[in-house]
């Protein structure tokens, strides 16, 4: 079975969607008809975003900024439209022991993580809830429930997400906005192989496997879609292949 996607009409906003997963996820959701807005700090990547796909809106975000994000989002709102899909996958992924953290390290990483997503969902959501339409999308890890050595920063924000998004989810419910959580294994991206150099890297190779930014676009794309009738709900890649593998 071959799954195609419809997004003409659909407004989709991605947070630090310049690089990885959220690169390919604004090119699927743009050729499928989405007007796309990434939002990213990395101004070189928007740039390279761009010249690649002129039809992708950018915008230069850093979604700790509380009023930043309420200004950018409003601002798409009246220039683009109102937004019917909101991935946040903004993250930082800091490589610290715990014993040595800074605390404007460790504050740093829950301002980007965990409060950034909520600033963004408070943006969107009352537009969303007033016309019974919307998905929000973050994500989590699998360190949410394992942990890892150095990156405990990262494994408690993506741990408390899970938290947020279920009761977010419970909360607007009856407004037919669904709000789901993905987990998307192993990915190889600029922040996973910053994060996971040498002997990290080659375990996961071994293990898990490491997966690319285009096999976890399926699934967010469904979770975009009124095919997802679910919230409240986590979508786990526990191993990664590519399709190309299968």
């Amino acid at each position: 079975m071959k799954a195609r996607f419809d997004a003409g009409g659909d407004v989709v906003v991605i947070t630090g969607g310049a690089n990885g997963i959220g690169r390919a996820l604004a090119l699927a959701a743009s050729q499928a008809g989405a007007s796309v807005v990434v939002c990213d700090m990395d101004e070189a990547a928007l740039a390279s975003l761009q010249a690649e796909a002129p039809n992708v809106a950018i915008r230069h975000l850093d979604v700790s900024d509380r009023d930043a994000v309420m200004t950018c989002f409003a601002e798409i709102e009246t220039s683009i439209g109102a937004v019917d899909g909101l991935v946040c996958a903004a993250a930082i992924q800091p490589r610290t022991t715990i014993a040595a953290m800074d605390p404007r390290e460790w504050e740093k990483v829950i301002a980007v993580n965990l409060n950034g997503v909520m600033w963004c969902y408070q943006a969107v959501v009352g537009s969303m809830i007033a016309r019974r339409k919307g998905s929000v999308v973050a994500f989590s890890s699998g360190l949410a429930h394992q942990g890892w050595p150095e990156a405990s920063a990262y494994a408690s924000t993506k741990a408390a997400l899970a938290a947020w998004v279920k009761s977010a989810a419970k909360e607007v419910a009856r407004h037919r906005v669904r709000v789901n959580l993905i987990a998307p294994g192993v990915i190889d991206t600029p922040q996973y192989r910053a994060a996971n150099a040498g002997s990290d890297d080659a375990g996961w190779k071994s293990t898990l496997g490491v997966g690319r930014p285009e096999d976890v676009v399926g699934p967010l794309m469904f979770l975009l879609s009124d095919a997802a009738t679910m919230t409240a709900s986590v979508l786990s890649r526990d191993m990664a292949f590519s399709r190309d593998e299968i």
